[in-house]
């Protein structure tokens, strides 16, 4: 585990921690039933082979409660693509976003590290996985997916050349490079999650990309993406030119979904 990442996610944490603690505390969540679907993705994620118990995903114990909150099958997630990249701190989250990450890291993060630095990504740091909480930390309002384990919130990336790319830093003030590191990778995060949110979709996401697998996501359509990425180009050409690539991401004040 890099020390910097270690520190960074320590850090910016805390209030995520605090929030995932206290969260269960009141809200409108503390009672009625988990929707049945939730379980049943879950087992067929499981029983299809896309995630494989091993000693980067331990399967823990069934989180049930209190209210709605928990996940039938739940994973301690230390390490995505087969352990060569490092989850710090472990995550707890259902077999589907995990499959999910997988693929998002073979797909979009490594292809963009490579291409950008020629190194390839070895660690994220996240900041938070499971917690029985709302939206935005708001208990009375709409119920988290991270109070399902189907969401995560990344704020860095550590190459295997020693290079720390943090989203609070970066996103606005890294290098060309940085920035449309970061830009590829959020932008095939969008095509592969369901609701994608970074730093100015809201005042809440300053600091993080988070991704989920809202499946019942009937608000927004089938994607939920924000920012838009904007370079003069179309969004999926948003990664540009490794040398002189810069993305500026467009403000958003609508709702977030963390």
């Amino acid at each position: 585990m890099g020390a910097r990442v270690a520190y960074l996610v320590v850090g910016l944490s805390v209030a995520a921690c605090l929030g995932a603690l206290f969260g269960c505390a009141g809200g409108n969540f503390n009672s009625g039933q988990r929707a049945p679907w939730r379980g049943k993705v879950e087992e067929a994620c499981l029983t299809g082979g896309a995630v494989h118990a091993s000693t980067y995903v331990t399967p823990m114990e069934t989180i049930d409660g209190p209210g709605v909150c928990g996940l039938e099958c739940p994973l301690r997630v230390s390490g995505l693509a087969d352990g060569r990249v490092t989850v710090t701190p472990p995550a707890t989250i259902g077999c589907p976003l995990t499959a999910a990450l997988d693929r998002w890291i073979k797909t979009s993060v490594q292809p963009a590290a490579y291409r950008y630095f020629g190194s390839r990504v070895i660690e994220i740091g996240q900041i938070a996985s499971y917690g029985c909480r709302g939206r935005n930390g708001n208990n009375w309002g709409r119920i988290s997916e991270h109070a399902f384990g189907n969401a995560l919130d990344i704020a860095a990336f550590r190459l295997a050349n020693g290079q720390i790319i943090t989203v609070a830093n970066a996103w606005w003030r890294g290098t060309p490079r940085e920035q449309a590191f970061l830009a590829a990778a959020f932008t095939g995060a969008c095509q592969e999650f369901y609701t994608v949110l970074g730093p100015g979709s809201d005042r809440f996401h300053y600091n993080h990309i988070h991704v989920d697998l809202l499946l019942t996501n009937a608000e927004h359509g089938s994607h939920y993406c924000r920012p838009i990425l904007r370079r003069g180009v179309p969004m999926a050409q948003a990664a540009g030119d490794p040398k002189t690539a810069s993305v500026t991401p467009l403000p958003f004040t609508g709702p977030g979904a963390d």
